[in-house]
């Protein structure tokens, strides 16, 4: 069996930046299981499988090299990238039907996607009262001043320097794992002209940092928005490859913007 394969650079207007995922589109659903060597072999942040079910509609799936998943922006865009750009390209938007329901993408003016994802409005933490401090030590730096959790966790400080200084995930897997959690979201207002950075650290997924997370964007954009009194924000998730997202609170929904960059085409034997 032969199936296309594309590999995007999502939030990204470069190759070789942003966060990859592998795209590949198919005629009908391949097993689980197949599906799961696949995006291991591919060893991505993640896969996307989509199956047309009408024009300009896609049934849409993502596995990272460990699991299938509820939720993935970046592997949404890159997907919308293809439909858009290469299968589809007169068309303006594409609807996905996923576990996380109907997902939007409309090509942006700059031939970028504008992204439509549920909202996750994150709350004060009511875990052990050390966390914070378990967090900080795990990480290296000082404690965070406040956790949240929504769908994800997420710890904030007020320095960028100390998200963009982290040497990456340290010892912070079995501080999760000993709380209950399965990931974390660093952030702090932002600077460079951004209005906030983040990064984000899981376990158990095979992806211990990922380099730039439209899901977590959910969670941080009311955040901020709230905080700094504006609906339209500049973040970059400050990993070792980096990217930019205009990011739009728009009440249940967040609006997440940002550019893609095609690196690879090919095609799998299987």
């Amino acid at each position: 069996m032969k199936l296309k394969i594309w590999q995007v650079d999502a939030f990204a207007a470069k190759p070789l930046e942003g966060n990859p995922a592998a795209i590949v589109p198919l005629e009908s659903w391949l097993d689980a299981q197949m599906m799961q060597r696949i995006a291991g072999e591919n060893n991505v942040s993640e896969t996307a499988f989509f199956v047309q079910t009408a024009p300009g509609a896609y049934d849409l799936r993502w596995f990272t090299p460990k699991a299938e998943i509820d939720l993935c922006g970046h592997a949404t865009l890159a997907s919308a990238h293809v439909v858009l750009h290469l299968l589809d390209p007169d068309l303006k938007t594409v609807r996905f039907q996923t576990r996380s329901g109907e997902l939007t993408v409309t090509r942006a003016p700059d031939g970028g996607g504008r992204m439509s994802l549920p909202a996750d409005l994150a709350t004060p933490y009511d875990g052990p009262s050390d966390a914070a401090a378990r967090i900080g030590a795990a990480l290296g730096v000082v404690a965070p001043h406040t956790l949240l959790r929504g769908q994800k966790f997420m710890a904030v400080w007020d320095d960028p320097g100390i998200i963009r200084g982290l040497a990456g995930p340290g010892a912070i897997a079995p501080v999760l794992e000993a709380l209950g959690l399965w990931s974390l979201i660093v952030t702090a207002p932002g600077d460079r002209g951004y209005d906030f950075v983040s990064r984000f650290f899981s376990i158990g997924y095979g992806i211990p940092e990922d380099p730039v997370t439209g899901s977590a964007h959910c969670t941080l954009t009311p955040y901020w928005a709230k905080r700094l009194g504006k609906k339209v924000l500049k973040a970059r998730q400050a990993s070792p490859r980096g990217g930019d997202l205009l990011c739009t609170d728009a009440g249940d929904r967040t609006i997440i913007q940002g550019e893609c960059a095609l690196y690879l085409t090919g095609e799998i034997e299987v």
